[in-house]
């Protein structure tokens, strides 16, 4: 079981108060028949913020990905390269009627903290996000008039000029995420990318990442932050001191936050599962593959396809200069389209196969490898946010961790 009772428990046992819980609209409708709610998907949502409230842990309902997708990115479960959520109506409409089911559900549930409405958005335009926000915001408020709403800016929660006006009881949330943390990232302190990096730019960024709320004299909410882990006990001892800056800032500025993630197979959870378990071992050829070819945009790098990825940089470079798409630049989309697509695609039948012919105990204990019990624990990770939720925060304000 992903989210049991001991979950729960350990992540109170860290002094935290509250969990973000990312879903996909999948849980909840299918595209062959949308506006029909499946009530298996709120059960399950039912079911983690009753575990999560017995241990006196608030939940913040955060709607990981939509229809159409949000942003340009897989983890807005996005097969393309095109947010089409920004230009399709129909999808909007879902997710505002998404929403209304939602905050009819849970408007008198005093243990959800409020809703993140849209994660990391990427309106590539950047004149559709607002209207939606607006409209979305009614929507909502409607069925709901008190629980706190969560909205991330646009450009992946980075940027806050979208917002023509501040609306009461939100919080306009950003992410954190430091270059020296991704897969690539270079020493900390130490040079990433061409930049150097140490807890002064650190503290920059995230300044210039919130200064609307500072402004405004709205709650700063880190809805995500975290570094990605390698395995190298150097390089992950360096990422452990950059996570430990950044929450020493944040702790400094009177900043809530939400630790990506709570739990994984191995890349930045508290908890992860065994390589040795069931599930690791059955699709571990898949993950071979995806490390030797990058295609895994959040835990890989091109090291090993660069023969393929270096002629097109330079193409790139050469015919288009001024080329530089939304959100992050030609390169990144280079990455985007050649490795997370183009050479990810064949991989999805091929982790598909990995499970043909499983049944019945064995499904069990492919399950059970995310079973806490089974799960390996990150102990210099536990203790860093341990230590961090130990220091003193506005009332109200809350730290959270997944």
């Amino acid at each position: 079981m992903f989210f049991a009772d001991e979950d729960a428990a350990l992540l109170a046992s860290l002094g935290l108060n509250c969990v973000r819980l990312p879903i996909n609209y999948r849980h909840f409708e299918d595209d062959m028949a949308p506006f029909e709610m499946k009530e298996e998907g709120f059960e399950l949502l039912d079911r983690a913020i009753e575990r999560a409230a017995r241990h006196c842990l608030y939940s913040v309902i955060d709607l990981h990905a939509v229809p159409g997708g949000q942003n340009q990115h897989w983890h807005s479960d996005n097969p393309t390269h095109w947010a089409a959520f920004w230009a399709h109506k129909h999808f909007q409409d879902r997710v505002v009627n998404l929403w209304e089911v939602l905050a009819r559900r849970y408007r008198h549930q005093p243990w959800v903290a409020g809703y993140n409405l849209v994660n990391e958005p990427g309106d590539a335009r950047g004149n559709a996000i607002w209207p939606f926000y607006q409209r979305l915001y009614e929507a909502v408020r409607a069925v709901d008039p008190e629980h706190i709403l969560f909205l991330d800016g646009n450009r992946y929660a980075t940027e806050f000029g979208l917002f023509e006006q501040v609306w009461p009881n939100v919080v306009y949330t950003c992410h954190d995420y430091a270059v020296p943390g991704f897969p690539d990232g270079g020493d900390y302190p130490g040079v990433s990318r061409g930049q150097h990096f140490d807890r002064d730019a650190l503290e920059r960024q995230f300044i210039e990442r919130t200064r609307f709320m500072s402004e405004t004299g709205t709650p700063i909410w880190v809805g995500e932050f975290g570094p990605v882990y390698t395995g190298d006990p150097v390089r992950d001892e360096m990422r452990y001191r950059l996570l430990a800056d950044q929450l020493d800032i944040y702790s400094e500025h009177q900043a809530g936050w939400s630790l990506w993630t709570y739990k994984d197979i191995g890349l930045q959870g508290l908890v992860c599962a065994d390589p040795a378990s069931p599930y690791l071992r059955r699709i571990r050829p898949v993950l071979d593959a995806k490390a030797r070819l990058g295609v895994d945009a959040w835990g890989s790098t091109d090291a090993g396809v660069r023969h393929i990825m270096s002629p097109i940089e330079e193409t790139f470079r050469k015919e288009f200069p001024d080329f530089q798409p939304f959100p992050w630049g030609q390169d990144s989309w280079i990455a985007l389209v050649v490795r997370h697509i183009l050479l990810a695609e064949p991989l999805v039948g091929a982790f598909g196969r990995c499970f043909e012919g499983v049944r019945g105990e064995e499904i069990e204990a492919l399950a059970d490898s995310f079973c806490l019990a089974a799960c390996l624990r990150r102990d210099r990770l536990l203790e860093l946010v341990r230590e961090a939720s130990a220091a003193p925060l506005p009332p109200d304000q809350p730290t959270t961790g997944s």
